[in-house]
């Protein structure tokens, strides 16, 4: 592992085709519904046509709203962000039967990045545990001391062997593709923020921590504009 510094644009590329990979599956789920309704005749074929083309625009919705805030400017720099949407869009993201959501963020106005941050650590705690289970994610501190907590529990929870060192800002053979720029993006929203994220990995459980680093600034605006790729 080698570290590793992606170009402005090379992330953006990155990060745009990482967007699509994510909305590309309910959307063409829609395209397929609406070839059903176009073709047949039978009411109840109409009927799962129509389920299809709900449930999979309610998913693309979801998937763009955390995306827009995990991925996305949202808003000019310095801007803050509610938790509480932060809270909204991962409950959307995560609607279905295999997952639960535990959330113990107090509902404030934090910084952009620190949000950002908050949202691409439950992406990595979703991917923790393919088989579903339980997230729980938590706060402690205040805005310029604030430490993040997820735990994703669930039958054989585990990480990419990768995904460490990419939040550490590391890629083997000094390249990374789209399937490896959410968690090195992560890695630089930490950096920005002036948060070391670390993962321990245990039967059943997955635990990813963002705590300050040391030396870490006591706020995280200035580290921000020095870290405009982010924004």
């Amino acid at each position: 592992m080698t570290q590793f510094s992606l170009d402005a644009l090379d992330l953006a590329a990155l990060l745009s085709s990482r967007v699509c990979h994510d909305v590309i599956s309910p959307v063409g789920a829609i395209v397929n519904g609406l070839e059903v309704l176009e073709e047949e005749k039978d009411a109840e074929m109409r009927g799962h046509a129509l389920a299809l083309i709900k449930s999979s625009a309610n998913e693309a919705s979801a998937r763009l709203q955390f995306c827009r805030l995990a991925f996305g400017a949202a808003g000019s720099k310095g801007a803050s962000i509610d938790t509480g949407d932060a809270e909204l869009v991962t409950r959307q993201l995560l609607a279905d039967e295999r997952t639960q959501l535990n959330w113990s963020v107090p509902r404030v106005l934090m910084s952009k990045n620190k949000v950002k941050l908050l949202l691409n650590l439950c992406l990595l705690a979703d991917a923790a545990i393919p088989r579903g289970g339980v997230i729980s994610v938590s706060s402690t501190g205040e805005e310029d001391r604030i430490a993040f907590r997820i735990e994703a529990k669930g039958t054989n929870a585990r990480v990419a062997a990768n995904i460490p060192a990419l939040l550490a800002g590391e890629a083997e053979e000094g390249a990374i593709d789209a399937r490896a720029i959410q968690p090195y993006y992560a890695g630089l929203v930490a950096k920005a923020c002036g948060l070391d994220v670390t993962v321990n990995v245990e039967p059943e459980l997955v635990t990813i921590e963002a705590k300050p680093a040391a030396g870490a600034l006591a706020a995280d605006e200035p580290r921000e504009q020095a870290q405009s790729a982010v924004a």
